[in-house]
């Protein structure tokens, strides 16, 4: 089964493909989506819709994961993020898969075993995992490859992570 993790984001948008075979992983492709902030919005939103729509007709994956949003203090960053999303959305229904959302604790819980896992313990169990020689970089990247392995671990109960 292949999955598309995505980081959610504007500037940057992580993503991260890995196959699920057996009880392996076996990493297919990571890396980010970037768009400048001096491009207009609805031109990054569409270059974000682009890029991700070619990456989903180039890796087939069967699901899309991505990490749920969560902000505290700049309304207006988390409205564009939460459009940036809402693109990114778009574009796996389009190409009909289904898509599975999880919040960092379950992220963390599922990767390091412990839902207040550091960032960094995170990436070393990515790393780990996926049997990669270094992190990923940049984070957004080892973030996106966490949230394809959080799914690949609740394939069995993923009905109750869909998003609705």
């Amino acid at each position: 089964m292949v999955i598309l993790g995505i980081d959610p984001g504007l500037a940057i948008v992580g993503y991260g493909v890995i196959e699920l075979i057996g009880n392996r992983y076996k990493t297919i492709d990571y890396g980010c989506i970037r768009t400048d902030a001096s491009i207009l919005f609805p031109e990054r939103l569409k270059i974000i819709y682009d890029e991700l729509t070619f990456l989903i007709d180039k890796y087939n994956p069967e699901d899309l994961a991505m990490e749920e949003l969560f902000f505290n203090k700049n309304v207006k960053t988390a409205i564009k993020v939460g459009q940036a999303r809402g693109v990114e959305i778009l574009a796996a229904v389009n190409k009909g898969i289904d898509v599975y959302e999880y919040t960092p604790l379950q992220i963390k819980q599922s990767v390091v075993g412990y839902g207040r896992a550091e960032k960094r313990q995170v990436q070393e169990m990515v790393k780990m995992l996926l049997n990669l020689k270094e992190i990923p970089k940049p984070d957004d990247a080892a973030d996106a490859l966490a949230v394809a392995i959080c799914h690949s671990s609740c394939l069995n109960f993923k009905d109750m992570f869909k998003m609705k």
